[in-house]
């Protein structure tokens, strides 16, 4: 039997719309990956250029491809670049347009707990403080569900203040409103946090529902470590074979 392959440092890159994304997301790399060395970058700009254009348009499809190849480009700690999170929610088809040009695993915030929502049940819930993620995260959520043959109900919704409550440092107003909010979905299989900021409100959320609460940060930085080691046994693996040969 060959001997289990050493796992690598590991150097990620996350890129931001929103300020209230940073925090959640540090903590959950604290919680769930606290080995690996992560860099910021946050340009606070596209969320409001995104809610001006109502459209995902050309230039916002640039920028991210900009901000991508600045991020892989990097090396330092830990060596090159060897993921990348975005962590704002409204910009899916943005990062997914993204992915073919780069040699490393790109995620998008929210398909890591989309992808273990759908292994709950039929019925998910699902939760955005920021309005131009509504429409979007829904189109993408169903999206995924089609193309693994499985039937969905999505209930979206949208939580009218909590967002701004955030912005004004009121984070206990923003946790209350998405709480009362996600007492509308009644039976449901599950309910999404769908914004890394809603991290946050999961804990008094589930005070109220028996349904079990996915927090999209977490599933995310899950799924990042994941595919970072299985990159990285991969290459182990070629190298092996080639000095084999």
């Amino acid at each position: 039997m060959s001997d289990p392959i050493p796992s690598a440092p590991v150097r990620v890159g996350l890129i931001h719309a929103l300020d209230e994304s940073v925090v959640p997301v540090h903590e959950a790399f604290a919680a769930e990956w606290p080995e690996a060395f992560y860099f910021d970058l946050l340009d606070t700009s596209l969320a409001i250029d995104r809610a001006h254009a109502g459209q995902l348009d050309a230039r916002m499809m640039t920028r991210f491809r900009s901000l991508a190849d600045y991020a892989a480009g990097t090396e330092g700690k830990n060596g090159r670049t060897q993921g990348i999170l975005f962590t704002c929610s409204a910009f899916g088809p943005a990062i997914d347009a993204v992915k073919p040009h780069l040699a490393i695993p790109v995620l998008r915030p929210t398909e890591s707990a989309f992808e273990e929502a759908m292994k709950l049940g039929t019925a998910i819930g699902l939760v955005v403080t920021f309005e131009p993620s509504l429409n979007a995260l829904h189109t993408e959520f169903e999206a995924m569900a089609a193309a693994s043959g499985r039937q969905l109900t999505v209930r979206p919704l949208f939580v009218e203040g909590a967002m701004a409550a955030l912005k004004a440092g009121d984070g206990p107003e923003h946790d209350r409103l998405v709480e009362q909010a996600c007492r509308q979905f009644g039976a449901v299989d599950g309910i999404v946090l769908g914004q890394f900021s809603l991290a946050r409100a999961a804990p008094l959320v589930r005070t109220s529902t028996d349904a079990p609460v996915l927090t999209t940060v977490g599933c995310a930085v899950r799924a990042l470590k994941a595919r970072c080691e299985a990159k990285h046994v991969e290459h182990s693996l070629l190298g092996s074979e080639r000095n084999v040969s």
